[in-house]
């Protein structure tokens, strides 16, 4: 029997899960004007006029607001030199005043105006009366056209360059956040290992990941949960039917959940059961990728290369190539901070280089459609010298939570 896998319940696990909210402060008003400072200094730089921060995680990270996108365009107008300004709807302006972070006046516009013509007059106010304007670059398409419209002499570019460059650049309050995140979803991990017994289905388990991670104190429940048994742990994003669990079976969990905003996301495989000889050899050789991609993670080296040395392990071992199943079938990892995906992305051909701050996940999956799969995920901060662990990877396929 796998070491740490089944002998308890949900009901005696739940007990055991304390709250850690505290254990890291989140990000205050201090340094979210120190990325603004940062932010403009940045589009001075790159001769950007202003910047338009929509509904998303680039106003979140750079303001501290958090509002979310709706067909009412809500954000925050940020120039090059200068205070910001919110816009929404001018029956949220109150409501707005009292999510503020940092200080700005709040414009609105009722409901028969054009929200893009205010955003023009905020633009004239400032003095900018052309020049390059930076969209953030997950607004949508019809944000992007009425700044446009209302805007014709000026040049629009993506946020890409000055959003992205910023946040891929964690600071050491933001890998804190991001380990604490981690080590607290991978104690739930564990927990929910211990849980398992035979008849227990996926819905089960998504349901006691849900109530654990609220009850250690996250900002809400996963974004995300992909609870596998048996065959379908080869499907990298799960099947569509629940599963019940019997002897033998390979588990596969991915889940992860925002505490003070910073998203953990940990995968974990393992056999219910006693691994047989195929189980065990799978393990060892996503284990041994995963290792091989940490051993790539350095400053300078291009982002592929993590891929390529994952990718790499599975070729040798006769699997592949490339995407082909069985075998590696995506990328092997992504950035991680506010968002569960966000760059640098670890994916052949992306010549980007690994800079220190940089987080992000290696997850080798080895997909074998009609038997199992196996993933291991865990995630990484570029140092000046080399790579550090966010949490320490499963030990082995016969006592994957040993030290948790």
């Amino acid at each position: 029997m796998t070491i740490g896998v089944g002998g308890s319940d949900f009901a005696t696990e739940l007990a055991t899960i304390r709250n850690e909210r505290d254990a890291v402060p989140p990000i205050g008003a201090e340094d979210h004007a120190k990325r603004v400072a940062l932010a403009q200094a940045r589009m001075a730089e790159l001769g950007i006029s202003a910047l338009w921060l929509d509904g998303t995680t680039n106003l979140t990270w750079l303001t501290g607001l958090k509002h979310g996108q709706s067909e009412r365009p809500v954000g925050a107008v940020l120039p090059v030199r200068g205070p910001l300004t919110y816009l929404c709807p001018e029956f949220e302006v109150e409501r707005l005043k009292t999510m503020l972070l940092l200080p700005g006046e709040v414009l609105g516009w009722e409901e028969d105006q054009d929200p893009y013509a205010l955003f023009s007059d905020i633009l004239r106010g400032a003095d900018i009366t052309g020049g390059t304007v930076a969209l953030d670059d997950m607004a949508r398409v019809f944000v992007a056209e009425g700044m446009r419209a209302a805007l014709p002499n000026h040049h629009f570019i993506a946020s890409k360059p000055v959003t992205s460059h910023l946040r891929e650049q964690k600071s050491d309050h933001e890998i804190a956040l991001l380990r604490q995140a981690m080590g607290m979803t991978l104690r739930i991990q564990a927990a929910a290992a211990r849980a398992l017994q035979p008849g227990v289905t996926t819905t089960d388990v998504a349901a006691f990941l849900a109530a654990a991670h609220a009850k250690a104190g996250f900002d809400a429940g996963p974004s995300f949960s992909i609870v596998l048994f048996g065959e379908p742990s080869a499907y990298p994003h799960g099947v569509p039917y629940p599963q019940t669990l019997k002897d033998g079976d390979v588990v596969l969990v991915d889940v992860g959940a925002p505490l003070h905003g910073y998203v953990s996301d940990i995968t974990r495989s393992y056999v219910f059961g006693t691994p047989t000889p195929r189980q065990r050899e799978i393990w060892d050789l996503t284990k041994r990728a995963q290792a091989a991609g940490f051993a790539a993670a350095k400053p300078g080296a291009p982002c592929a290369a993590i891929d390529d040395a994952c990718r790499g392990v599975i070729t040798a071992a006769g699997f592949g190539p490339g995407y082909k199943v069985p075998g590696l079938p995506h990328r092997t990892g992504h950035g991680i901070g506010m968002d569960v995906h966000e760059a640098p992305y670890f994916v052949g051909g992306n010549t980007q280089p690994l800079a220190p701050g940089n987080t992000g996940s290696i997850e080798p999956t080895m997909a074998i459609y009609g038997e199992f799969g196996i993933r291991l995920e865990d995630h990484i901060a570029i140092t000046p010298t080399g790579a550090s662990w966010l949490t320490e990877p499963a030990r082995s396929v016969d006592e994957p939570f040993a030290g948790v």
